[in-house]
């Protein structure tokens, strides 16, 4: 019993040392591969996965009586998201409509009356040349009578007829001459009302594009191709102008990695550094990207309440410099990485720049 606990012990003893062996062959490997990676590249684990996320806006208020997506959905340029009760915007259009043919309709109506008093002004020229004739005719044969009433030729009597006959013709020259200016003066505030009421009708064709475009802002399209996001709107919900109903994240373009390096790491960062990607979804799996520009100033100094270090007691801390990485490779390899993931990004120290 004795020699069998020996061999026991000895048998145990020796699977301990191969395994602690193995443990220490596997920390030396996984030490020296660290090491390796932290002289190879400069890494950082805080980074994320960003992409153009926007909000779908309603640009008119109203009841919601369509909604016409799903949460997560691919949508294409063009689809109709939600649908908005239209008919107070339709109305105010036919009122607008209305009131542009009713201002055509005055300008038919002054236009009648500018070509009648053009017709009553030519008939009063036609009058003014008449009674001057007259006139002229009248004072000829006033002034013959006048010599023959001096050589005591003509009568007393004759000479008032005659000069009653030129006072009347004179009366007539001068109401002609009234009518004429009164016709062409109505016709120039014909043509100045004329002119206010094309002035108004453009106004109206100007506020009806407007209602046009309250008309074709009840319905919300998708401005481009992309996924929805979060809804959160319904049908028979009262929505007023300028709300957020829902979010689209754009399909159109690249996504990029936003990766939070240290300040002592970026030093011999350019742009156009190739870069490895490893999500912490996909462990196994790397991706490739390209630096494509490196932040004009560190995260903190774009903060809300950036810190101003002579207002108090002064502690150094290391900053962080944003650096834009895009994912390089085929948009159905990349489509995996949604926004917001959490990426490990290493970049090479030593890269050829030509």
């Amino acid at each position: 019993m004795k020699k069998k606990y020996t061999v026991t012990d000895r048998l145990i003893t020796m699977i301990t040392g191969w395994l602690a062996g193995l443990v220490v062959i596997a920390l030396a490997a996984w030490g020296i591969n660290t090491l390796w990676g932290y002289y190879t590249y400069e890494q950082t684990n805080d980074a994320q996965v960003e992409e153009y996320v926007n909000p779908v806006i309603s640009r008119a208020g109203g009841f919601i009586v369509a909604v016409k997506f799903e949460e997560n959905q691919p949508v294409k340029k063009g689809d109709t998201l939600l649908v908005i009760d239209n008919r107070e915007y339709i109305l105010q259009q036919e009122q607008t409509e209305a009131a542009i043919q009713k201002g055509a309709a005055q300008l038919k109506v002054l236009e009648s009356n500018i070509h009648t008093l053009e017709r009553t002004a030519a008939a009063s020229q036609s009058q003014i040349t008449a009674t001057g004739a007259k006139v002229w005719k009248q004072q000829l044969d006033y002034d013959r009578y006048k010599q023959l009433y001096n050589e005591e030729s003509a009568t007393q009597q004759q000479i008032e007829a005659m000069q009653a006959s030129l006072d009347v013709n004179k009366s007539d020259h001068k109401s002609a001459e009234d009518n004429y200016e009164a016709a062409t003066s109505r016709i120039a505030d014909i043509r100045a009302e004329k002119a206010v009421v094309q002035a108004e009708i453009a106004r109206l064709k100007a506020l009806l594009d407007r209602h046009k475009l309250d008309v074709s802002y009840t319905t919300i399209t998708a401005s481009y191709d992309g996924r929805m996001g979060r809804r959160t709107v319904e049908v028979g919900q009262m929505i007023d102008a300028g709300e957020t109903l829902a979010y689209i994240v754009n399909n159109e373009t690249d996504k990029w990695v936003v990766a939070n390096y240290k300040e002592t790491q970026v030093a011999h960062m350019h742009i156009g550094d190739s870069v490895k990607v490893v999500a912490d979804a996909y462990p196994g799996r790397t991706f490739k990207g390209t630096v494509i520009s490196l932040s004009p100033a560190t995260g903190s100094s774009f903060s809300l309440l950036p810190p101003d270090n002579s207002t108090g007691n002064y502690v150094k801390i290391v900053q962080r410099v944003p650096v834009r990485i895009r994912i390089d490779g085929a948009k159905k390899d990349i489509d995996v990485l949604k926004v917001g993931m959490n990426v490990n990004v290493y970049i090479p120290k030593k890269q050829h720049h030509g």
